[in-house]
């Protein structure tokens, strides 16, 4: 069913300047996912000032755990993200609000499921990964508040994606800075004047993130546009289920693969001990904000390659990778340089100790200039390969180079240097090598989808 119909706050991705558009869609997402970070350091400074190092380490010796069983799920929301905006760009309301509907639904089966797994293994897992024996009560504590939460954060990240896979990326933005500051006024109050460690920061955490996704429900009820969540359209649609899980599907695959790849990552940190970690946490609140900048601008092109996709109108499809390539110079890699000549001030907000802060600087100063890296192996893998209807040859390219060769490079250069600069050496081989495949393949990939486009 095509049919023109477009919400005021909705933007039309198919129409207009490439570079234009795709810088106003991609500023308020960076925003969105620095202040996330934001946000996430504030948690880690209050415990840093007012507890201690240790509930530093805590909190940072489960986020490899905790983001290898979340982002399982939340890639799913790239499905949905890529799926809708086809629709919107083939002007498919009724396919268009079936998405969204069956995407709340998968949103909430993932949020429970996640919650029923992680509250009783958390203690395991965290075992499993080597945790230091002085932290892992604490650890422990925090990570099985944060399951508890994971419906809720399920909910709210599939909505985001939903606004934005239509074009709104400034109430994402404003729904994240009003729950994000609830959730930093609620860690200094359970904090400093309730006397809780860990386990105040996660409620806060959980109550902000319910905020937020309260705020998103009520947008996609109200809409009148393509991101609309209509009673009628409340259920699993097995057509665009069948859509989203072939995206959906080899991607969640993809951040297995990599979460895991990190997990050994954080198993090699940890065999620095507290210290190390610790040191490798307050690093991580920073090079975060580099990172999250590349994921926001490759999230911005899958929405405008799907939606141009989805139109028929491949030549923008080109100039958007290349426009976001040319973006990812400007802004990663600008931040990255000046991240890392402010590496040692940084990092001394959040850890006080020589040695932590050694640690620290390590990190943050190679991981900030070579992040770039990252950000245009996303661009061409999510949103080029990806986008362009082959999503299993990313999945294959991407785990091969970026999480087994990675894993192999990791286990290989350490047996014999084994420094903690050694550890994030191995990202930025894993992201060229990547990178490098990808450029053979994106343009196969273009020309044959053009064909097929052509053709129908």
């Amino acid at each position: 069913m095509s049919v023109a119909v477009k919400s005021k706050r909705e933007m039309d991705l198919t129409q207009g300047s490439i570079l234009k558009k795709l810088t106003l869609y991609s500023i308020p997402f960076i925003f969105a996912n620095i202040l996330q970070i934001l946000f996430n350091t504030a948690d880690i400074a209050i415990l840093g000032i007012f507890v201690g190092d240790k509930a530093v380490a805590a909190v940072g010796a489960n986020s490899a755990l905790s983001g290898l069983l979340v982002n399982l799920f939340v890639a799913f929301s790239i499905g949905s993200n890529i799926v809708l905006a086809r629709y919107v760009g083939a002007r498919d309301i009724v396919g268009a609000r079936k998405t969204v509907g069956t995407s709340i639904i998968i949103a909430l089966i993932a949020g429970f499921f996640l919650l029923a797994v992680g509250v009783p293994m958390s203690e395991l897992f965290l075992i499993w990964m080597g945790c230091d024996p002085e932290i892992l009560s604490m650890a422990t504590t925090y990570l099985r508040i944060y399951f508890l939460g994971m419906p809720i954060m399920m909910l709210y990240n599939f909505s985001a994606s939903i606004l934005r896979a239509v074009g709104d990326t400034r109430r994402p933005l404003i729904f994240l800075a009003i729950g994000g500051g609830i959730n930093v006024a609620l860690n200094i109050f359970f904090v400093t004047v309730l006397k809780m460690t860990v386990e105040g920061v996660a409620i806060a955490t959980i109550v902000s993130q319910l905020v937020s996704a309260t705020l998103s429900l009520i947008v996609l009820l109200k809409s009148d546009g393509y991101g609309s969540l209509k009673k009628e359209y409340f259920k699993i649609s097995k057509e665009q289920l069948k859509e989203i899980l072939a995206i959906g599907v080899p991607s969640a695959l993809q951040s297995l693969a990599f979460n895991v790849s990190n997990v050994l990552i954080q198993s090699k940190v940890n065999s620095f001990g507290a210290t190390g970690t610790a040191g490798s946490t307050a690093a991580t609140q920073f090079d975060a904000v580099i990172y999250n900048i590349g994921f926001a601008i490759s999230s911005s092109c899958m929405a405008f390659v799907g939606q141009n996709v989805g139109a028929k109108n491949m030549q923008r499809v080109k100039k958007t990778i290349w426009c976001s390539i040319l973006l990812i110079m400007i802004f990663q890699f600008g931040v990255g340089v000046i991240f890392a000549l402010l590496a040692p001030w940084l990092v001394s907000f959040i850890v006080s100790g020589e040695a932590e802060i050694n640690y620290a600087t390590t990190r943050l100063v190679i991981m900030s200039i070579t992040y770039f890296m990252c950000g245009i192996m996303e661009v061409l893998g999510n949103g080029g390969v990806r986008t362009m209807g082959k999503p299993v040859i990313s999945m294959v390219v991407s785990i091969c180079g970026a999480a087994i060769f990675r894993s192999i490079f990791l286990e290989v250069t350490f047996y014999f240097i084994p420094e903690f600069s050694t550890i994030f050496l191995s990202y930025l081989a894993s992201w060229t090598l990547t990178a490098l495949i990808y450029v053979f393949i994106v343009p196969k990939v273009y020309k044959g989808l053009k064909k097929e486009l052509s053709s129908n």
